[in-house]
């Protein structure tokens, strides 16, 4: 099925990471022709913000990058999606071919490359089926453990059936944690995800933000809700089985 296919609301949105403005002008041109939306940034920093607002279904990631590189995007981006990645470098030897796929690329394409080539490539990818903890918010509407209740469009929090309030940040951290069930979320890593911006806020947000989300939702005491502190490290949101 081509991408031009696909029913009204799910067009694929790929986020494209190079720095050189005729490449990156080229890639989006065949990303277009695709039927799907292109969103592009110069830079790895710029990227891994873009990743976490945009939640693209494909990055297309150069390794050559200013500020970052791509093999560190790349290692960003794993920590919390599979996502497929096709990265782009211009390091042309087995080696370091085999170290990208090993990192958890999805495809690696030498430059130069062809245009056409690069297009099919990019077809491959985003026809792939997504992770049911990937699919986006259109097609997942509410989430619920039997005490909390969130419904994502709206944007609503319930607790044993009573409206709760809260802030976007705090909603966006609520949403990191139930979407990362029982997995040792780091500081850094729950910066990216309910922040969207891992650099210009410090650890001790995310304390302060998790100390408010816990007493709004009723979880003051230790062990009575499912946020659990991990010393030195983050936190886990433990799942409803876990429990």
């Amino acid at each position: 099925m081509s991408i031009r296919d696909r029913q009204p609301g799910t067009t694929a949105l790929v986020l494209i990471v190079e720095d050189d403005e005729d490449i990156a002008r080229l890639v989006e041109a065949l990303v277009n022709d695709l039927g799907a939306i292109a969103v592009r940034s110069s830079n790895g920093r710029d990227a891994i913000r873009a990743f976490f607002e945009q939640r693209p279904d494909l990055v297309i990631l150069d390794v050559g990058l200013p500020v970052m590189d791509g093999w560190q995007v790349l290692g960003r981006i794993r920590e919390v999606s599979d996502v497929p990645v096709l990265m782009l470098t211009a390091l042309d030897n087995e080696q370091d071919t085999v170290f990208g796929l090993k990192s958890g690329a999805d495809d690696y394409m030498v430059k130069p490359f062809g245009a056409r080539e690069l297009e099919a490539r990019i077809e491959v990818l985003l026809r792939r089926p997504r992770p049911a903890a990937e699919i986006h918010h259109e097609q997942d509407r509410e989430y619920s453990d039997g005490d909390l209740t969130v419904n994502w469009h709206a944007r609503e929090v319930q607790v044993l059936g009573k409206r709760i309030h809260l802030t976007t940040l705090e909603f966006n951290l609520l949403e990191a944690f139930i979407r990362h069930p029982d997995q040792a979320l780091s500081h850094g890593q729950l910066l990216e995800l309910a922040w969207r911006d891992p650099f210009g806020v410090g650890p001790d947000r995310v304390k302060f933000t998790v100390l408010r989300l816990r007493r709004k939702l009723g979880w003051n005491d230790i062990g009575s809700g499912p946020i659990e502190a991990i010393r030195s490290h983050g936190y886990r949101y433990r799942s409803a089985a876990a429990r």
